[in-house]
């Protein structure tokens, strides 16, 4: 039998998590005026310029955290990574004089050590760190939460965290974005941590200290704190997160799709994106589990932008 010798064919790499070549066939054809249909539509998907995404954001922070404080009621709210944006949001509270006295903030996520050890609030790469002086110790100490209120994953933490949420009633608004992975906060499809044998035993798991993809290493030494360059050995190889049972009781979701490399056009997620949203639900993309769920998804522009082979770039 003669094979075509304009075509090459080859299965994924073993260590990719999800492998369905059919499937993300399916998905990469998606093109930009498409990818905010779904047949949930609870799960609304809108597409957001570029430059007007964080705006976005921090105005459904800042207009929670006044409801809350007019409304004399409490507000959980689970945190992602911390980001430039939040000293923004800060100064945005000061300015307008809202007070966060009744908010409690839950981090997602935390670093950890090869033998589980979290990362203490003082190591400056830590995300507990930034999140507390890039945020809540921006805002005027007049409006600030009390300290009790803002809840990091630490060793001492750890143990509690889930029924100290779960006492509150749960999270009244998650904010999630995925990774290279589809990872959702730092659950990623590979950790043996969060091995099941089925979804429905997947979604129960709950926060545990878990080992992180070589896919999330390779993408956070990215980051601006690491340098942005791909130094592999500044990220630490295991993390602590909150599970899928925490982000799938919260009451709200918003899941942001936003990330290029530097503000290019170059982006690891743009097929992530297509994947978590139009995908199967599978464990093997966990951010796809929220295509169930009453959630507000916003895709930029970049990320929403078809997947075509470009010659005019390199890396």
């Amino acid at each position: 039998m003669k094979t075509n010798p304009q075509t090459f064919e080859f299965e994924p790499a073993s260590f990719v998590p999800f492998r369905d070549k059919e499937v993300v066939a399916r998905v990469r054809a998606i093109k930009r005026e498409d990818i905010t249909r779904h047949s949930n539509p609870d799960y609304r998907i809108e597409v957001v310029q570029d430059a007007d995404l964080e705006e976005k954001w921090t105005r459904d922070i800042l207009n929670r955290i006044k409801h809350s404080a007019e409304a004399e009621e409490p507000l959980v709210m689970m945190m992602p990574n911390p980001w430039p944006n939040y000293s923004k949001i800060a100064e945005r509270i000061n300015r307008e004089k809202i007070s966060c006295h009744r908010i409690h903030t839950f981090n997602l996520d935390e670093y950890a050590d090869q033998d589980g050890r979290i990362a203490p609030e003082t190591w400056e790469f830590g995300f507990g760190h930034a999140f507390k002086k890039y945020f809540i110790n921006k805002i005027d100490p007049a409006l600030r939460p009390p300290e009790k209120q803002v809840h990091l994953l630490s060793d001492a933490s750890f143990p509690d965290y889930d029924k100290i949420l779960s006492d509150l009633g749960g999270a009244d608004i998650a904010y999630v974005g995925p990774g290279w992975t589809g990872h959702i906060a730092f659950v990623d499809p590979d950790a043996p941590e969060f091995a099941a044998d089925s979804l429905k035993e997947w979604k129960k798991m709950g926060t545990r200290i878990c080992t992180l993809s070589p896919f999330t290493i390779a993408q956070n030494s990215l980051h601006g704190c690491f340098g942005a360059s791909g130094d592999l050995t500044a990220v630490p190889p295991k993390a602590v997160t909150v599970g899928p049972a925490q982000i799938l009781a919260a009451k709200h979701r918003i899941s942001m799709h936003s990330i290029s490399i530097g503000g290019s056009f170059q982006s690891w997620q743009r097929l992530t994106t297509r994947l978590c949203l139009h995908g199967p639900v599978t464990q093997l993309v966990p951010e796809s589990v929220l295509q169930t769920t009453r959630s507000d998804v916003w895709v930029s522009e970049t990320a929403a932008a078809n997947i075509e082979t470009r010659w005019d770039l390199g890396y």
